[in-house]
């Protein structure tokens, strides 16, 4: 029998020559947009005080303007860091549902995980009602969200994933008519919660449905930064397993892969990874779906590539897509969901034309 490591190597178009640059150019790439994200706003903020802001409590440079320090440390540091979570759990999930049903256009947006996620969070919202959740200690809270989100996430994956099947077999096809189905259904059901909403829950929900970054606090990125963190690590580790399947079920069943077990860990680690970014940022599309294909595009298509190109470029995507939210109709800011929204429509209906062709 053939040994996993020495098969994968063979299949053609899995490595690329952009493959060795694609690490030290994601991460200057990364950084750029982070220092970009840290000095553009309300307030200008000169790239010196930023890294003099960072490295003074270490006693590496003069402490900084205060006031200047006090807009990084209370608003811009916690939203990059946001970003960096968001963008990061939303690549990676889309990255992992693409690979375990081998379909290009699978995307926890597209297929109504994020939103079975978004009613999972709007329930407890709505049906607990403000005055309950306040009652929970504010580091606690995003784990209540999160939760809830994980759970409708959770089942709406597993239940796109049984539909979308044909004998056994996930097609394309199949697939997005799945996830088109089950939308319609989850929007529906949206809709209902909100109009059984009070006023103040239904600004709340309506606005966290669009999308924002503007609820980061240090709260809630140690509520969500562990948990995302180890969802994140045990994505990558299905790097090679993925890899396989590229072959189909049945050969890498001979490789000694249970392509069953496969597609229930990524089920449950997209449905994580969605949950609690959806819980802390309200629904933002086609991230999970634009990126991994930027990524094959660059560097080629085995998942060691995709899954931590994914990791790298879909931070960037969400803060250069926050940095436009932020500033495109300053002072007031535009809902990074919509913006989201937007840009990636046309890239999918491209995606989709490609595959007919």
């Amino acid at each position: 029998m053939t040994s996993l490591p020495a098969a994968i190597p063979a299949l053609p178009g899995l490595r690329s020559r952009g493959a060795a640059a694609l690490l030290p150019a994601a991460l200057l790439v990364l950084a750029v947009a982070v220092l970009l994200n840290a000095t553009n706003g309300a307030a200008l903020i000169p790239a010196s005080t930023v890294i003099a802001t960072l490295l003074a409590p270490l006693g590496l440079a003069e402490p900084p303007d205060p006031g200047h320090a006090a807009i990084l440390w209370a608003v811009r540091f916690p939203r990059i860091g946001l970003a960096l979570l968001v963008g990061a759990a939303l690549a990676v999930a889309g990255a992992l549902m693409q690979g375990v049903f081998r379909n290009p256009l699978a995307d926890p947006g597209v297929l109504g995980v994020s939103a079975g996620a978004a009613l999972g969070a709007a329930s407890v919202q709505v049906l607990v009602g403000r005055e309950t959740l306040a009652l929970v200690p504010e580091p606690l809270r995003p784990w209540v969200l999160s939760i809830a989100a994980f759970g409708g996430a959770l089942a709406t994956a597993a239940f796109v994933g049984r539909l979308g099947q044909r004998g056994g077999v996930t097609t394309p096809e199949s697939l997005l008519l799945a996830g088109v189905a089950v939308n319609s259904g989850l929007g529906g059901a949206l809709a209902l919660l909100l109009w059984i909403a009070d006023d103040g829950a239904l600004r709340d929900v309506t606005a966290w449905m669009m999308g924002s970054l503007g609820g980061a606090t240090p709260g809630v990125l140690l509520g969500i930064g562990p948990l995302l963190g180890v969802a994140l690590l045990l994505g990558l580790a299905l790097r090679r397993p993925l890899d396989a399947l590229v072959l189909g079920e049945a050969e890498a069943g001979h490789l000694g892969i249970d392509a069953g077990s496969v597609r229930r860990r990524v089920i449950v680690l997209s449905a994580l990874l969605v949950g609690a970014a959806v819980s802390v940022s309200g629904i933002i599309g086609f991230v999970g779906l634009v990126v991994p294909h930027l990524v094959r595009l660059a560097a080629g298509a085995t998942h060691r590539v995709v899954l931590v190109g994914s990791l790298l470029l879909g931070p960037t995507v969400l803060l250069l897509a926050d940095l436009g939210a932020r500033t495109f109709a300053a002072p007031a800011e535009v809902p990074i969901g919509a913006l989201t929204s937007l840009l990636g429509t046309p890239f999918f209906i491209a995606l989709l034309r490609g595959r007919r062709a």
